[in-house]
């Protein structure tokens, strides 16, 4: 698997469908100002996700000139719900290194599925991404910018309507991309 084409893929996949269908406001000014970080692990284990967390998480607290960062992650927790388990272990992470509040951790995967939901609902698909991955996001950046935003509240039900009116099939297509990080879908 080659990094530069699954960060590729992840990039596109955020400048035509986080951005291009505006599921998150805040990202298309970051995006455009090189302030989001593409970082492709190669690990094997939670283990090893866990140590490149720790790090990823350190290199936002020292260089302030990156925003945010996608820990793409293709190789470890394949299946969503061993993924979503470890979500508690990420959790574990912010508190021992005494960052929960300054940063938070968002989750996107493949087969990202919500509680309640079935796996055919379109709604999960404002959190399916082409690879499983981590998004690191500073909590007072998040705030500013939500300061900043009207309406706010309404923007999970405004992502959820746009998938249920694009559909499964279509959102599938969008998203279709290869293991080696080449898109097959629509840009």
């Amino acid at each position: 698997m080659n990094k530069d084409k699954v960060a590729e893929a992840v990039r596109r996949w955020v400048e035509s469908f986080v951005v291009g269908l505006n599921l998150c406001p805040f990202a298309g000014r970051e995006l455009a100002n090189n302030r989001v970080r593409f970082a492709v692990t190669d690990s094997t284990s939670e283990v090893q996700l866990l140590g490149d967390l720790q790090v990823e998480l350190e290199r936002l607290d020292n260089n302030a000139a990156v925003e945010t960062t996608l820990l793409i992650h293709p190789k470890v927790l394949k299946d969503f719900f061993e993924y979503n388990q470890f979500l508690n272990r990420v959790d574990t992470l912010l508190v021992q290194l005494q960052l929960e509040g300054i940063y938070q951790v968002a989750s996107f995967h493949p087969d990202y599925r919500f509680d309640g939901t079935g796996p055919d609902d379109a709604e999960n698909f404002t959190n399916r991404s082409p690879f499983p991955m981590l998004h690191l996001i500073r909590e007072e950046s998040l705030e500013r910018a939500i300061a900043g935003y009207t309406d706010v509240d309404k923007i999970p039900g405004r992502n959820i309507d746009l998938m249920n009116s694009l559909g499964k099939d279509r959102l599938e297509l969008i998203l279709q991309f290869s293991p080696d990080g080449n898109d097959n879908g629509e840009s």
